[in-house]
């Protein structure tokens, strides 16, 4: 799981913090109060999530119990992976 985090979290500094890695997050910070991820930055992790991880992302998986945080992001792949 560490390195699903470490994947996510680049992620999240690359594209959404332009490279700052600078910027200190917790893992169970929010995107959305902390102003790192906008609606329409949901639809490029959306798109990451689906290539990265060959998932399938529904219009039901569209919440923030599942895309709001890198914990968040973490259960939801290993719930879609069955990963224990």
């Amino acid at each position: 799981m560490q390195q699903i985090e470490k994947e996510l979290r680049q992620f999240v500094i690359d594209n959404f913090l332009f490279g700052q890695g600078d910027v200190q997050f917790k893992n169970d910070d929010s995107f959305m109060e902390r102003g790192i991820i906008d609606s329409t930055g949901v639809l490029e992790l959306v798109a990451f999530l689906e290539k990265k991880y060959q998932i399938k992302v529904g219009s039901e998986d569209l919440i923030p119990d599942n895309l709001d945080s890198i914990t968040n992001l973490r259960r939801f792949l290993e719930n879609k992976l069955q990963i224990a």
